[in-house]
């Protein structure tokens, strides 16, 4: 796959043109033996200030942090909720197992790096690589592999259902429907004028989808900004999102990058580039944030000590439990946080 430019900077962002053109002034009067000194900048009332972005006004915060776990193994990528509230989450090639308060129970190794996973109600584990599909029985014995067919195939996303699995393809801007026998049963998502599907647009590898309580599909449009509802048959019900640098909306090329969602139906939503964690009603009204931005390290925020466009290590994932607490991957400190709800201001 082509490697997209690289991100600016944060330095490089705060470059205005002004302060680019001034620069290259400098460097000639440098070299100008005898030439008067360059005149004191001036302020830019154009330059490009992105910093408020970075920080979340206190009145949008709903979540409280309960705990954190620094991963034993490197690379933590993804996290999913198993029975008994167990936490899974993908470091590298290894799946971790902990209980709903972070104690380590057991771990799995897959053949490849794990790009995303599903846990089944049984235990069955479902984990997608770059190209293929490794199913885990619910005591973590390997299956056989499932054939996957298509070219270039890059999964980023997968979820499971009473009878079907959901694989997001990011690079083939598809999510293919199996049984859980990996027989291909249909795809969705791509471009259908005569269904009035659209099409998704993935301009990086960041394609997610999750089976919602209302036993739809949510799949995010990141290229749209949008988070859209499926059929399994692959029926658009509806979408809901919107383009904005405000808080209430997705910037940047691509996001949402991730998604989760509650048990009422709310979704939950990830983004990179301003990493932020936030909230949505089931109908895609904005309430809130998870984890702000200001949270995060200062090389995720700024994609700094990243240099992989691989669709994993860009920034957060995330996960909810039977509890409602959320569940945030932070993929630059290799940190997995439990959120909690605020409780309520005490009334006098």
């Amino acid at each position: 796959m082509k490697q997209p430019p690289p991100q600016p900077h944060e330095s490089a962002i705060a470059l205005t043109r002004r302060g680019f053109l001034g620069a290259l002034a400098g460097s000639a009067a440098t070299a100008t033996v005898g030439a008067a000194p360059a005149p004191p900048s001036r302020s830019n009332p154009y330059e490009y200030k992105v910093d408020h972005l970075f920080k979340t006004d206190p009145k949008h915060l709903l979540y409280d942090t309960h705990g954190t776990l620094r991963l034993p193994v490197s690379d933590g990528r993804r996290v999913a909720v198993g029975p008994e509230n167990q936490i899974w989450v993908s470091a590298g090639k290894t799946l971790l197992i902990f209980t709903s308060g972070l104690e380590k129970l057991r771990e799995i190794q897959a053949l490849d790096v794990i790009r995303a996973l599903a846990v089944d109600a049984d235990g069955t584990v479902y984990v997608a690589v770059k190209d293929h599909v490794e199913v885990f029985d619910p005591q973590g014995r390997r299956r056989e592999p499932w054939n996957i067919p298509a070219a270039n195939t890059w999964f980023t996303g997968i979820a499971v259902a009473e009878k079907d699995v959901f694989a997001a393809d990011a690079r083939n801007r598809v999510v293919l429907r199996y049984d859980k026998s990996g027989r291909l049963l249909g795809r969705l998502g791509e471009k259908d004028t005569s269904r009035k599907i659209p099409g998704l647009i993935v301009p990086s590898p960041f394609l997610d989808v999750e089976v919602a309580p209302d036993g739809l599909l949510r799949v995010t449009n990141p290229g749209r900004h949008l988070v859209e509802t499926y059929t399994f048959d692959g029926s658009l019900v509806g979408s809901w999102g919107k383009t904005s640098m405000g808080v209430e909306g997705f910037c940047g090329c691509c996001n949402p990058i991730n998604i989760a969602m509650l048990s009422d139906g709310r979704c939950i939503t990830c983004e990179k580039g301003i990493p932020r964690v936030k909230r949505y009603s089931a109908k895609g009204e904005f309430e809130g944030v998870v984890v702000g931005p200001e949270s995060f390290p200062e090389g995720l925020r700024t994609g700094a000590v990243f240099n992989k466009w691989d669709g994993s290590m860009a920034g957060v994932d995330a996960a909810t439990d039977r509890q409602g607490r959320v569940l945030v991957l932070d993929q630059a400190s290799n940190t997995l946080r439990i959120m909690v709800p605020k409780k309520p201001a005490a009334t006098t």
